[in-house]
């Protein structure tokens, strides 16, 4: 219990953290790709406590609530995970935090955020198959849907399930917000939908969903992770590599990749988690 508590409590404390020095990291690497110095690491952080001191002018009341609670889920779905419980109820509440998201955009009543709104939705449509099979492919192997029993096998299960380890880092470019998936909410404003769902978040509003995206970064590499620890104390440093590697792989998909019809998007990730992910589960049933 002691152990837990204290993954929990560094969850809540410290993932905002990471996810902001992860997002600084992104930042600088991306301008370095670009052939730019790019900003310092710690810019997220500055930017964070701009937005804090800005005058608060509220769109609509309701938005400040969904945007709290849109939060207080994600911090609950990634104490769960850290907990060690189980992952199939973890990715559900996921999902309700994502329509948290999509009230908090669509309530202003705005055409991009709207827009944006929907395209959410659309998002949520794509990914949401292939969390729901990496969370069956884990209790194919194990046995249990249980964090704690998934971290205690003798071996790396992503040495049976690479195909859902591939799917849920494909659906990963979505869950980031990366191009060539960055439909409902870009990180530039030169696009059709200027800002998608933050168009009309600003403020202390913003600052809130900035850090709620650093919580959910930090809970989706701790899912990556999950593919690579086992009951040897070694494979948390290979957890860690392979984590570093996979996010450096989005940075890279990011700047060489133009954006895709939203449609496109759906497809794609239909058809990787079938093909990866879905051949993958029919192998396991085999052999079973």
């Amino acid at each position: 219990m002691t152990a837990k508590f204290i993954s929990i409590m560094c969850y809540i404390l410290l993932a905002p953290f990471l996810g902001g020095l992860l997002e600084g990291l992104d930042r600088k690497i991306s301008a370095r790709m670009q052939g730019r110095v790019g900003p310092p690491i710690l810019q997220p952080f500055y930017d964070l406590v701009k937005l804090t001191k800005k005058q608060f002018i509220i769109v609509d009341r309701s938005q400040h609530f969904l945007l709290l609670s849109y939060m207080a889920l994600m911090i609950f779905t990634g104490c769960m995970f850290f907990g060690g419980t189980d992952l199939l109820m973890c990715f559900f509440v996921l999902s309700t935090a994502a329509v948290f998201l999509y009230f908090a955009a669509v309530i202003t009543s705005s055409p991009y955020t709207t827009i944006g709104g929907q395209r959410e939705l659309l998002q949520d449509m794509a990914y949401e198959p292939a969390l729901l099979l990496t969370a069956v492919g884990f209790y194919l192997v194990t046995g249990s849907f249980n964090v704690d029993t998934i971290i205690h096998t003798p071996y790396s299960l992503i040495a049976k399930l690479p195909g859902f380890f591939f799917a849920f880092v494909f659906i990963l470019t979505i869950k980031m917000r990366k191009s060539p998936f960055d439909e409902s909410a870009s990180h530039h404003a030169h696009q059709e939908l200027v800002k998608g769902i933050t168009t009309e978040m600003g403020g202390r509003n913003l600052a809130l969903y900035n850090v709620t995206e650093w919580y959910e970064t930090v809970l989706m590499l701790g899912v990556v992770a999950l593919f690579i620890i086992n009951e040897n104390p070694w494979s948390y440093l290979a957890a860690v590599l392979v984590i570093l590697l996979v996010y450096f792989f989005e940075i890279l998909v990011d700047n060489t990749c133009a954006r895709v019809k939203t449609t496109t998007m759906v497809k794609m990730t239909w058809i990787v988690t079938l093909l990866s992910a879905g051949v993958n589960f029919l192998v396991l049933m085999l052999v079973h």
